[in-house]
């Protein structure tokens, strides 16, 4: 996105108002949280109307859907003069990304929660932008350690703030189950029951997961959820001992260790079990996605793993979804449309760009979350107090300074549904921990999957994310301060 400079700044006056050309109740709700979002550190009103025809008195902010505008379903205008305001788009999800970018041209001091001084201007600008992936995403894993409904919530709206579009979380691994299953009751009251480090642990009732994706719906954000197997599967092992080979449950697990735990594979139980489990998750979900994992299922073989995946994603699309799975999936024998999550192979790895290559072939699409580039939980430095380094050190230049079709030369841009981030939570005990892991690198990831990869660099790029500290201050982000961006007030 590269704004065209123009004459002039628009200055938002206390009265001022937002007008909404359009009936349709999504585009509406875009105008509410807008004006949400200005409310608190402006102090003004800022009443949302309908539009009443003819031009919109000066001072306004105009928000229109123009169903034949070229941007695409996410993409959007915005126009920003003197007199006022436009955001236009085809769709409601552009006109929420334009006042996304909104919110980003105003003063940081916007992002307060209490009052402030202003003054609350613009620069006048026209802009033009679409997104260059379609899946745009943040990964969250809350089976290692638990995060509540409240903590989720923001870092959806983080998420939110840099046009990412989905919201994929990990809900079942060996250390925890987090969503309550009615007819599996044990897994989230027991095997919710701890974390990694012994801790209280916790799972989301029903209820409280439809809230988080209705939450996330509002942003135009598609909630992703993942019940990891055949591996990562000790939490509902434990929970239920007809689930085991052996008919004993073992004990929760609240290290760090992966690839001992697997399903039965040939135990018909086991494919009631996940018939369940997945009618339940799917009715409460209502994106059409179920990651189903499938990564480091060391303890299956590969031919029952190839047989599990399989039948589950049958499972999966009798229950009207599409399966996402982690890269080890595309040995399988794929659907169309599902989707295939690259997360740490190289071409000579356990899990090729031939294999990739091959998913693709039958119809399936690549989600890059290259360890080395995606994974939030890498460390930055050496010393980080936080993160693991399995995948190597990932400053921030690392995170941002790549591209996918660099990462994958053998595959073509329409191989590619998009890209990932992804924050594993070996090492978090809180959302600040989340922050400081997620930021300043999320943006930078954000900004690969939605910008077209001529015209980005590295050193421009720095200087933006520099002059986002005030705004990452302002909304209270525990971020890192990269020695290799020049953060304001500070010498490199």
């Amino acid at each position: 996105m590269v704004p065209a400079p123009g004459p002039g700044e628009f200055v938002l006056e206390p009265g001022a108002t937002l007008i909404v050309e359009s009936r349709d109740p999504a585009a509406v709700g875009v105008a509410h949280q807008l004006a949400g979002w200005l409310r608190p550190a402006s102090g003004y009103p800022l009443p949302v109307l309908a539009s009443a025809g003819g031009e919109a008195p000066a001072g306004s902010l105009v928000l229109a859907l123009h169903p034949g505008q070229q941007a695409g379903e996410e993409g959007y205008s915005l126009a920003i003069g003197p007199e006022g305001v436009a955001l236009s788009a085809a769709q409601p999800a552009g006109l929420f990304y334009a006042a996304q970018t909104l919110r980003q041209l105003f003063p940081p001091a916007i992002e307060r929660s209490a009052v402030q001084p202003g003054p609350w201007t613009l620069p006048a600008v026209a802009i033009v932008d679409r997104p260059r992936f379609a899946w745009r995403g943040f990964m969250l894993d809350v089976a290692r350690h638990f995060f509540t409904p409240a903590d989720v919530r923001r870092l959806i709206d983080y998420a939110a703030l840099y046009k990412l579009n989905r919201f994929h979380l990990g809900l079942a691994n060996d250390q925890g189950w987090r969503l309550e299953i009615r007819s599996w009751p044990r897994l989230a009251a027991y095997g919710g029951s701890t974390e990694i480090g012994g801790g209280p642990g916790g799972y989301y009732t029903q209820s409280e997961y439809a809230e988080l994706a209705a939450y996330a719906a509002e942003r135009f954000i598609t909630l992703v959820p993942e019940i990891d197997a055949p591996g990562h599967t000790n939490a509902a092992l434990a929970s239920y001992a007809e689930l085991n080979l052996s008919g004993e449950a073992p004990p929760l697990y609240t290290g760090i260790e992966v690839g001992f735990s697997s399903l039965c594979i040939h135990k018909e139980i086991t494919y009631r079990f996940l018939s369940d489990v997945i009618a339940e998750v799917a009715a409460l979900t209502p994106g059409p996605y179920i990651h189903i994992g499938g990564d480091e299922a060391h303890s299956t073989s590969p031919d029952d793993y190839v047989y599990f995946i399989e039948r589950a994603e049958a499972i999966i699309r009798a229950h009207g979804k599409q399966m996402v799975g982690w890269e080890e999936v595309a040995r399988c024998r794929l659907q169309p449309g599902s989707l295939v999550q690259q997360w740490k192979s190289a071409p000579s790895g356990p899990v090729g760009i031939r294999d990739l290559q091959a998913a693709g072939a039958q119809g399936a699409r690549i989600i890059a979350s290259p360890g080395g580039r995606a994974y939030l939980d890498m460390k930055y430095t050496a010393d980080s107090p936080l993160g693991l380094q399995w995948a190597g050190l990932v400053e921030v230049r690392d995170a941002y300074d790549w591209d996918p079709l660099s990462e994958y030369p053998a595959l073509a841009e329409g191989d590619l549904a998009g890209v990932e981030a992804a924050l594993w939570s070996e090492t978090l005990r809180s959302l600040a921990d989340a922050e400081y892991l997620a930021f300043p690198r999320l943006p930078g990831l954000a900004e690969i999957a939605w910008s077209p990869r001529e015209g980005r660099s590295w050193e421009e790029y720095r200087l933006r994310l520099a002059a986002h500290a005030p705004r990452f201050d302002a909304m209270g982000i525990n971020y890192y301060r990269s020695p290799q961006v020049p953060w304001p007030g500070e010498t490199l």
